[in-house]
C-alpha cells in the first residue's frame, strides 16, 4: 500500500526544524536491529518525508564544532596516526572510527553512525522478505540482547526468547558491539548456519541456527474452536501491508460469525509508525489523541485520530489485546491507544518499553546517521520508555514456556549434574513424565527419555541425541500452546464484555 504522509493537528503550535537541514527518513518506532538484515525498518520508501513535528525546511545553524575546546585535536590525532603509527592505516577507517565514537559518546543504544555496508542493510529492510535467522536485537550496556524472535523464524524454532543475551557468534565475542555490527556477523545466506552462545539468566549454552528466507507475514487469524463468536487476530509486526491485512482479517472473521475479537500483539517488536497510527485509529473517533511527541526543549504535541488521514475502517466489537515483554515500540503505541483512549483491556505481562523516535540523516551517498530526536508519549502523556505498559490483567505463562532451548553441546550421561540437565528434566516434567527436576542425570531421567523416544518413534537409547532434542522442543511447544494462560484469561475477560467499544465524542 502507499505510504501517506501524515499531518499533525496541533492547535496554536509553531513549526520548528530539528537538527541539520537534510532530507529525513523516519524509521519505524521499533528501532532495534534485525539480525536478519541489519537495522530498523523505514517508515516510508526512500523519499523525503516531513519531519516528525511537521517542520518546515528552515532552521538555525547548528553549533560549530570548531568552537568546542579540544575539537582541533581530532585533526591532530588523525595526522599523527597516519604519519607515525608503526603499521599501515586506512584513512577512511580512521574517519569512520571517529564518527562512530562521536555517536557512541551519547550512550544511546538507538543512535548510530551507519557506514556503506550498514546503510545498504538498512535499505534492504524495506523488502518483502529477507535471509537470516529472523530475530530482532538491540545493544544495551555493551551486550547484544534479543528483543523478539520473528514468528515462525529459525530463531523462534531454535527457542530464542526476549531478553536472551547473545554472547558470541561463531566464536567471536559480541561484547561492546553495536547492534548493526552484531547483525553483520549473524546474518547470512539461506542454508548457512551460525552458532550463537546464549546467556539466559544464570544459564549459558550454545545453539546452532540455520538461516532461511524470512517472509514478512504480519497478520494471521482464526476463529476460536471452542468459542466461535470470538475471532483471534495475531499481529506479528508492523509493515506496509499490516493495516490492510487487519481489515481483511476482521472482515473475514465477521463473515464467519465473530462478534468479539482478541488481538495478540505478544512478541511483536514493532514496525512502521504510520501503521501503528492507522491501527490505533480503528478503535477511536476522530479527535481522540493517538499519541504525543516531545522533541528537544519542546512541549508534547498530540497526533489526533482522523479517518481522513489514517483510514475509516472501524472496530466497535468487544475487544481484548494481549501483550508481553516482547511487545515493543509500535505495539506499545497501539496498546496505549487501546488502554487509555478506547478503554480496551490489556492482558499479559508488561511490555518492552521503547518510547523514543529516531530519524535517519543522510550524510553522503555511502553513510547515514540514525539519531534519537524525540520521545513519544501515550494519549494521556505517559512516557513508557524502559518501563513498558502494564496490562490491566497481569498473567504469567507457565515456567516451562521459557524452556525452549536444549544445549546439545552439554554432557548428558549417568551421574552428570548441571543446569543443562535441569533444563531437560523440567521439559520432561512439563510433558508429564515421571522425573525429579534436580539437575542430576539419573536412572529416572534416562527412563523418561527412553519413554519419550519410544512415543516419538525414535531410537530408544536414553541418550539426548539431536533428533531427541528437536522432538522434545516440538512437543513442548504443543504443551505450551495447549496451556496458554494468557490467552485463556483473555477469553475469560472478553466473555464478560457486552455490546460495543463505546467511543467518546
Amino acid at each position: 500500500m502507499d505510504n501517506r504522509h501524515y499531518k499533525k493537528k496541533v492547535k496554536g503550535s509553531k513549526k520548528r526544524q530539528v537538527g541539520v537541514k537534510l532530507p529525513i527518513y523516519f524509521l519505524s518506532l521499533v528501532i532495534v536491529a534485525l539480525l536478519s538484515f541489519g537495522a530498523s525498518r523505514l517508515l516510508a520508501d526512500q523519499e523525503e518525508v516531513p519531519s516528525f513535528n511537521g517542520a518546515d525546511e528552515t532552521s538555525d545553524s547548528p553549533a560549530s564544532m570548531g568552537a568546542v575546546e579540544g575539537a582541533h585535536n581530532l585533526e591532530a590525532v588523525y595526522e599523527i596516526i597516519l604519519n607515525n603509527y608503526i603499521e599501515e592505516v586506512d584513512e577512511e577507517d580512521l574517519v569512520e572510527g571517529a564518527l562512530q565514537g562521536m555517536v557512541n559518546a551519547i550512550e544511546d543504544p538507538y543512535s548510530q553512525y551507519l557506514n556503506v555496508q550498514e546503510s545498504e542493510s538498512l535499505d534492504e529492510s524495506i523488502s518483502a522478505s529477507f535471509e537470516g535467522i529472523g530475530a530482532e536485537i538491540m545493544s544495551m550496556n555493551d551486550q547484544i540482547i534479543i528483543v523478539s524472535p520473528i514468528k515462525g523464524s529459525p530463531a523462534e524454532k531454535a527457542g530464542l526468547l526476549p531478553n536472551d543475551v547473545v554472547l558470541s557468534a561463531d566464536g567471536e565475542s559480541l561484547a561492546g558491539m553495536t547492534a548493526t555490527e552484531a547483525v553483520n556477523l549473524i546474518r547470512g545466506e539461506k542454508g548457512t548456519s551460525v552458532e550463537l552462545e546464549i546467556q539466559r539468566g544464570s544459564q549459558t549454552f550454545k545453539v546452532e541456527i540455520f538461516r532461511d528466507t524470512i517472509p514478512i507475514e504480519t497478520v494471521t487469524y482464526e476463529i476460536d474452536e471452542s468459542n466461535p463468536e470470538v475471532g483471534l487476530i495475531a499481529v506479528h509486526s508492523f509493515a506496509r501491508p499490516t493495516y490492510d491485512e487487519i481489515v481483511e482479517a476482521v472482515t473475514a472473521l465477521r463473515d464467519q460469525g465473530a462478534g468479539k475479537f482478541i488481538f495478540d500483539f505478544r512478541q511483536n517488536p514493532g514496525g512502521l509508525l504510520d501503521q501503528a497510527m492507522m491501527i490505533g485509529n480503528m478503535f477511536v473517533e476522530d479527535g481522540e489523541i493517538l499519541l504525543q511527541t516531545e522533541e528537544k526543549e519542546g512541549n508534547p504535541q498530540p497526533i489526533y485520530a482522523s479517518d481522513e488521514e489514517f483510514g475509516d475502517f472501524q472496530i466497535t466489537e468487544p475487544t481484548v489485546m494481549l501483550i508481553d515483554e516482547g511487545s515493543a515500540s509500535a505495539s506499545e503505541i497501539v496498546a496505549g491507544v487501546l488502554q487509555e483512549a478506547a478503554d480496551i483491556p490489556l492482558v499479559g505481562t508488561t511490555s518492552f518499553g521503547k518510547g523514543t523516535v529516531q530519524s535517519i540523516y543522510p550524510l553522503t551517498a555511502d553513510s547515514e546517521l540514525k539519531l534519537t530526536v524525540a520521545k513519544w508519549l501515550t494519549p494521556e502523556g505517559n512516557w513508557i520508555h524502559d518501563e513498558g505498559i502494564k496490562p490491566d490483567y497481569e498473567v504469567e505463562l507457565p515456567e516451562y514456556a521459557f524452556l525452549t532451548i536444549i544445549d546439545t553441546t552439554a554432557e548428558y550421561k549417568l551421574g552428570e549434574v548441571s543446569e543443562a540437565v535441569l533444563n531437560v528434566e523440567k521439559m520432561l516434567e512439563a510433558m508429564d513424565y515421571t522425573v525429579t527436576a534436580d539437575g542430576y542425570f539419573d536412572e529416572a531421567t534416562i527412563s523418561s527419555l527412553e519413554e519419550f523416544q519410544a512415543e516419538e518413534s525414535l531410537p530408544v537409547t536414553g541418550e539426548l541425541t539431536e533428533d531427541t532434542a528437536v522432538a522434545m522442543v516440538n512437543r513442548l511447544r504443543e504443551v505450551i500452546e495447549e496451556n496458554d494462560t494468557q490467552y485463556q484469561k483473555a477469553l475469560e475477560v472478553i466473555k464478560e464484555l457486552n455490546g460495543t467499544n463505546e467511543k467518546n465524542d
